[in-house]
């Protein structure tokens, strides 16, 4: 099989932890003969110092004609610490999703047995985890107007949502649940915001299409909560932009690292699929990041763009055979011995 995926390393420990991504894609081509063609784009600060645009049309150009698009990370301290900035990283990240249509960002959250320990939760409280996050991506409070009033004393983003964004994203949720559990959670603040109250009355709208499903209504504040308490009682979630981005977020670290989680961004066409961490500036070109995520994500890739689900589950066999023997990166030693983020990648290729 011929497999045309873009290549976009991004910023920070992105184009380390993809370095190590393409080696293991690479292993599974050979072994399973395909032929993967590479296409490395720009993006993020990487694209700003080179052209002055965090997603140019060469970029987009590149994505629109793949297969898949394999992403790193963006984000820099320099744009971070400068509110005056007009142009910045995340800018890009937010064009791309939104020019490529990536409405969906699917975020799944489980447990490796070798690792239960390690999480910052009690193992009786997470034995058993496995869920899944599906995110509207393209709409909310990100894409609202936005502006500042009173000589720039006040400022204001708006939460603008459509019926047919939030059915879209709403329908994967409940086809995810079909082929799961059977249990999906629709995650809002119905008791304020006018727009979750559109989001509730859409998704119970939708109920009785899929009458094996069974759905719950829960507060935002909520799910926070119960995602400390007991995060093993959930299976599909679904929730708007900004509620979705900050509680993924928090969910990730249930397994021990955010460095293991991986995550996909789909649309009608276009497919995306990134490791759920951020640049970690601090750590780049030291060779000590963690690729076990952008590894995953290239699982992902495998099984959800190309339906290549044995490659798929010889990619997560290595990944779980690497921490069960303790070859991990810094993050995942905890005063044991420790591998560097390129050790860390050739040991996954050489078990394959």
């Amino acid at each position: 099989m011929n497999l045309n995926i873009a290549l976009l390393p991004g910023d920070g420990i992105g184009p380390e932890v993809i370095d190590q991504a393409v080696k293991v894609c690479d292993a599974i081509a050979t072994k399973y003969n395909h032929q993967i063609n590479w296409t490395k784009a720009l993006t993020g600060a990487a694209a700003i110092d080179a052209v002055g645009e965090p997603y140019p049309d060469e970029t987009h150009e590149i994505c629109e004609k793949a297969d898949a698009v394999l992403f790193g990370a963006i984000g820099h301290p320099r744009f971070d610490n400068d509110p005056s900035a007009k142009v910045r990283p995340e800018q890009g990240l937010l064009k791309m999703r939104q020019k490529l249509g990536l409405f969906a960002n699917v975020r799944p959250t489980f447990i490796f047995p070798s690792l239960i320990d390690k999480s910052p939760l009690k193992r009786e409280r997470i034995e058993g985890t496995d869920l899944v996050f599906f995110r509207e991506l393209t709409s909310g409070i990100y894409f609202g107007k936005r502006g500042r009033e009173d000589n720039g004393d006040t400022a204001y983003d708006t939460c603008t949502y459509k019926r047919e964004e939030i059915q879209r994203l709403a329908k994967k949720g409940f086809e995810a649940a079909m082929s799961r559990g059977k249990k999906l959670c629709c995650v809002d603040k119905a008791n304020v915001l006018e727009s979750s109250r559109l989001w509730r009355e859409t998704v119970q709208a939708m109920e009785k299409d899929y009458p094996e499903v069974e759905v719950s209504y829960e507060f935002v504040d909520a799910v926070a909560m119960r995602l400390v308490q007991w995060p093993n009682s959930y299976d599909v979630l679904i929730t708007e932009n900004l509620f979705g981005d900050i509680l993924t977020d928090e969910a990730s670290v249930i397994s021990g690292s955010m460095g293991l989680m991986p995550s996909a961004s789909l649309g009608e066409k276009a497919s995306l699929f990134e490791p759920i961490h951020g640049s970690y500036p601090q750590a780049a070109g030291k060779d000590i990041a963690n690729p076990l995520a952008t590894v995953l994500s290239a699982a992902m890739m495998f099984e959800t763009a190309f339906n290549l689900k044995e490659e798929a589950e010889a990619i997560r066999n290595v990944v779980n055979k690497s921490l069960e023997e303790g070859y991990v990166t810094e993050d995942l030693a905890e005063g044991g011995t420790s591998y560097k983020t390129s050790e860390v990648g050739d040991w996954l290729v050489n078990n394959l």
